[in-house]
């Protein structure tokens, strides 16, 4: 039991009796039972186990202290600096733990699974909610995850130069009953200079791991999984490298569409845009685009003539995509020609045909 007295805790039975699970049943659990992630709010923004809430035991301010005291002053102090700095809103914790229990029952987890993920469960279990401990905690997670990606799945990598369609076709492939993953849409981001306009923000290279693993992990053996071709990094959202290393080498299907059959569909994603947010584009691939190049671009944009710029960057962006394609062994690429980018349908069994050829 315990008591609060002048805004400071007074616990009565220090020793608690906890539950705690290892990694793989604790995911399964997941499907049914919410999670509580009890890090602090740094922590659980640099990456979380998707879907879980946010029911700190310490705000990063707190946890900075706790910190300090551990270190200069031992364990015992600075459990006591902590039970002080949480009791004036030990409540709060406990109503939003019960706002979110589902069945009175939550899964909880901290960095390690040590003190604040048993603190927590303590609470919790004073309000009737039982829990089940994450055992090792968010780094157990992380372990987990990362291990995953050394699976050897089938993969089939969708290719194509910029403005084809590649997004549209994955998602008529998706609504078709085949395994996709949408790596773009998990980054926020669609890839290019331009990627991130209208997009929410991106996640932290951290969570994306953690997203992508949700996608990685309901993908069976059976059929193989359809993949944008990607850099190793989308926008600012880095892959984990044995990932990306598996679609290095998986065999691709490369879309190849005229320029002028892709110009139509650009200037409908991005010619809307204001022309600041779009100068500013421009500039982060100035180098690589060149002084003139990058010059003729901006006027184009100030001119409104959008058509041109569009041109001019395509050119860019094709040369790029052409060169990193012949860095690729030859025999795992398979072009498929198409003369529209708006008949998905099309595109998209013309890719399926073509998918046919590949052995995995």
């Amino acid at each position: 039991m315990f008591g609060i007295k002048n805004n400071k805790i007074f616990l009565f039975v220090l020793e608690v009796t906890v539950n705690k699970t290892d990694i793989v049943k604790f995911l399964g659990l997941s499907a049914s039972v919410p999670i509580a992630d009890v890090r602090s709010p740094g922590e659980y923004k640099t990456g979380h186990i998707p879907g879980a809430v946010n029911i700190p035991l310490f705000d990063d301010k707190q946890r900075e202290i706790v910190g300090i005291t551990y270190k200069n002053e031992g364990r015992i102090k600075a459990i006591l600096k902590g039970l002080e700095l949480i009791g004036p809103a030990i409540d709060s914790r406990l109503e939003k733990a019960l706002s979110h229990a589902v069945d009175n029952r939550l899964l909880v987890y901290c960095w390690r699974g040590g003190m604040r993920s048993e603190t927590m469960g303590w609470l919790f279990s004073l309000g009737g909610i039982k829990t089940e401990i994450l055992e090792g905690g968010y780094k157990s997670y992380r372990h987990h995850i990362l291990n995953s990606y050394d699976r050897k799945k089938k993969i089939i990598v969708l290719g194509g130069m910029t403005g084809s369609g590649k997004t549209e076709i994955l998602r008529y492939l998706y609504t078709g009953g085949h395994q996709v993953i949408d790596l773009e849409d998990l980054a926020n981001h669609k890839g290019s200079a331009f990627g991130a306009l209208g997009q929410d923000l991106q996640p932290s290279s951290e969570h994306f791991a953690n997203r992508l693993f949700n996608e990685w992990d309901r993908i069976t053996q059976d059929e193989p999984v359809w993949v944008e071709d990607e850099s190793r990094n989308i926008g600012s959202v880095f892959m984990p490298d044995n990932f990306y290393s598996q679609l290095k080498t998986a065999p691709a299907i490369i879309l190849m569409i005229d320029v002028e059959n892709r110009i139509p569909k650009l200037l409908e994603e991005y010619a809307a845009f204001p022309h600041d947010h779009l100068r500013e584009c421009v500039t982060k691939v100035s180098k690589r685009l060149g002084g003139e190049n990058t010059k003729k671009v901006l006027t184009a944009i100030e001119s409104s003539n959008m058509e041109e710029a569009v041109r001019i960057m395509l050119r860019y962006y094709d040369r790029t995509y052409m060169y990193s394609l012949s860095r690729k062994p030859s025999k795992t690429i398979i072009y498929v020609e198409s003369d529209t980018v708006y008949d998905v349908k099309h595109n998209a069994e013309l890719i399926i045909e073509a998918s046919h050829k590949i052995k995995i």
